[in-house]
């Protein structure tokens, strides 16, 4: 009994040694030359004007969100439509209710007007 423990513990330290010794092995192989202009700011090639930290509305990500949602419930359809003949009645209640509560959201979404682009 202790010897798979044993074998669970060694697996665990070598797992959680790996990233660490991989960085540290990277980190004394590269070449390190530090100069003004590798440390400068890059941006395609030209030189930046203004801030460079620009912030993005919250809507772009809200939209990415929505997007995220509705990409899921495909992944999910498509299995339940491959398998429909098998599953019955129940299987078809049970996406409706699917269907209708990402409805919802849609609709949800559309009032608060997260798809509307400004």
């Amino acid at each position: 009994m202790l010897n798979s423990y044993a074998v669970v513990g060694l697996y665990l330290l070598i797992a959680l040694a790996f990233p660490f010794v991989t960085l540290l092995i990277v980190s004394l192989m590269r070449p390190s030359k530090p100069n003004p202009l590798k440390n400068s700011t890059y941006e395609c090639g030209m030189e930046t004007i203004g801030d460079t930290w620009v912030q993005f509305r919250a809507q772009y990500y809200l939209f990415a969100l929505v997007f995220v949602i509705f990409d899921i419930e495909v992944v999910f359809l498509y299995p339940w439509a491959v398998a429909y003949g098998k599953l019955g009645l129940f299987a078809l209640v049970e996406m409706v209710i699917f269907i209708g509560m990402l409805a919802l959201a849609l609709v949800y979404a559309w009032r608060k007007g997260i798809l509307e682009w400004q």
